[in-house]
């Protein structure tokens, strides 16, 4: 029987408030309501969700899955501007990182054009939406398929 892969979604501090903060910037949708939408749309995959406000939990997680998920996509909020130690934590794991942000960070406040975290990760997807989140976990497969070849 073959393993299924496995990708974890970590999402960062407020994140959890999605569907009820800034609905004109995040939209109206929980990230739960949504993570249940990818898991039908990924089936064949096993879809880890985990969320914390706490930039160490954060850490944690990402040390703890990150040498032998086969990818995470990071959703780091706004330690994504302020973190150098989950930068860090990033460079140091041996799996994909893909850096997802729901809002177009560029097209906000100065302070959220820098981002610590994208030189250590394989890429970044930035003002999709929620959608942000499918687009990375199918660039992910989409590695794992070019490293079968």
């Amino acid at each position: 029987m073959d393993k299924k892969l496995k990708i974890y979604i970590i999402n960062g501090p407020n994140l959890n408030l999605l569907g009820v903060r800034e609905k004109n910037i995040y939209g109206s949708f929980s990230f739960e309501d949504y993570f249940e939408k990818l898991k039908i749309s990924f089936r064949s995959i096993e879809l880890i969700y985990f969320q914390s406000n706490h930039e160490g939990e954060l850490i944690d997680k990402i040390h703890e899955v990150g040498f032998n998920a086969d990818g995470i996509v990071l959703n780091a909020g706004a330690y994504t501007h302020t973190s150098i130690a989950l930068a860090d934590a990033i460079k140091a794991i041996t799996c994909a990182v893909v850096e997802v942000h729901i809002s177009n960070v560029h097209a906000r406040e100065e302070y959220r054009h820098k981002s610590f975290i994208s030189k250590n990760c394989v890429g970044g997807i930035f003002g999709m939406g929620m959608e942000g989140y499918k687009l990375a976990i199918d660039f992910l497969l989409s590695q794992k398929s070019a490293d079968f070849l």
